[in-house]
């Protein structure tokens, strides 16, 4: 069989999973498709490739793709999210000698508490707080303001945050460059093995059920190779269905810790993808059921009021007009070119494209294709919800 090449941009993160499985298990073959997987050095730089048409796809922040069509970095060249690779999956650290300030106070670090967490971080810390995210448009950046200015932590005056490549967060909070760091795993998970910082929260204490990465394609490539696009989407799908499988937990952890993908140890991998979590180089561990999520509850489908809940975040921040950008955000999460790519599937997709961000209490059935769709609880840590201002 020929296989059309395809060439896709990643950061060596655990959420990079489904494209290193669709390429090593056969999936993108299946589809008639050959993953030339390209490791980049920085958030910014995935997204310029991409922009550029350097590679065709890529392993993207949430926000990337709204964050372009606000006019908030990039080239301007549109992207969309034709898929969600991962939900949540981010853990937020903090410096030892915050840890241990924090632990004098009373602070019992049980990593679901976002509200007492926040609070005794803000008490333990010396204004700014400076904490190290992946990059300005991320979810890292989105969860933390929401989290600490809801407690009362004005931003910027009292919140510094700092850019920092995803492998270099524990060597940044060894060199006191940041008191505390919110990042995808395995690398909060390293800065506690290297004995350099302590977990204090699992972004999903946050919001319960964050878009954390997609697979992000520019918008005329769509136009030009639709064909393509819908394949590749079905072959990253099937790999989130295989990850969301717990069967291929250990299987899944070897792979990725090879020296050509991750190259970590395979027992660090291990830890976010079981829940498993040692938050503190002593070895106290707590246990996270959902703290990552490939496939769950429809944990694929790229929702259009998720897409304008990024929007709205970031249109607030720096003054745009709100119903302008809740438009543009959402016409970014493609949920339409999804539905065409699982048309022909056995998946069951939701009868709708928004929803209530942060309504669903605990799991609850939803209007389905196939009337077995359960979506997951996806509270906000303060109970606030976010309805669209749009309903299409």
């Amino acid at each position: 069989m020929n296989l059309r090449p395809l060439s896709i941009g990643y950061m060596p993160l655990l959420d990079a999973a489904p494209l290193i499985v669709a390429k090593e298990l056969g999936f993108a073959a299946e589809e008639g498709l050959a993953f030339d997987l390209v490791p980049a050095p920085s958030w910014s730089a995935l997204r310029d490739w991409l922009e550029l048409g350097t590679v065709d796809a890529a392993h993207m922040l949430a926000p990337v793709p709204v964050a372009g069509a606000l006019g908030l970095g990039g080239s301007g060249a549109a992207l969309s999210a034709v898929s969600v690779l991962s939900i949540n999956g981010t853990v937020i650290g903090v410096s030892r000698s915050i840890a241990h300030r924090m632990r004098e106070d009373g602070h019992g670090f049980d990593f679901s508490d976002a509200s007492a967490a926040g609070r005794a971080l803000i008490a333990a810390s010396r204004p700014p707080l400076r904490i190290g995210v992946p990059f300005p448009f991320s979810m890292h950046s989105e969860l933390v303001f929401y989290w600490l200015t809801a407690l009362g932590l004005p931003a910027p005056q009292n919140l510094a945050l700092r850019t920092i490549p995803p492998p270099l967060m524990a060597e940044a909070i060894e060199a006191d460059e940041i008191d505390a760091f919110c990042v995808g795993e395995p690398w909060g998970s390293k800065a506690v093995e290297n004995g350099v910082g302590e977990l204090l929260l699992p972004g999903a204490a946050i919001w319960a059920f964050a878009p954390e990465k997609i697979l992000a394609v520019r918008d005329d490539r769509i136009e030009r190779d639709r064909d393509t696009i819908l394949r590749l989407v079905r072959s990253v799908v099937r790999a989130n269905e295989w990850l969301g499988d717990p069967v291929s937990r250990l299987m899944a952890a070897d792979l990725l810790a090879r020296r050509e993908w991750l190259d970590l140890p395979g027992e660090i991998l291990d830890r976010a993808m079981s829940g498993r979590m040692t938050i503190r180089p002593e070895g106290d561990t707590r246990s996270v059921p959902a703290l990552i999520e490939f496939q769950r509850g429809a944990a694929t489908f790229p929702w259009r009021s998720q897409g304008e809940w990024i929007a709205r975040r970031l249109a607030g921040r720096v003054g745009l007009n709100a119903t302008d950008a809740a438009r543009r955000g959402r016409a970014r999460f493609r949920s339409d070119i999804y539905r065409d790519a699982m048309a022909d599937t056995a998946a069951d997709l939701p009868g709708a494209s928004v929803k209530i961000e942060g309504a669903v209490a605990q799991d609850t059935a939803v209007a389905s294709r196939f009337g077995s769709l359960i979506l997951p609880r996806d509270a906000f840590f303060d109970g606030s919800t976010f309805e669209p201002l749009l309903n299409d």
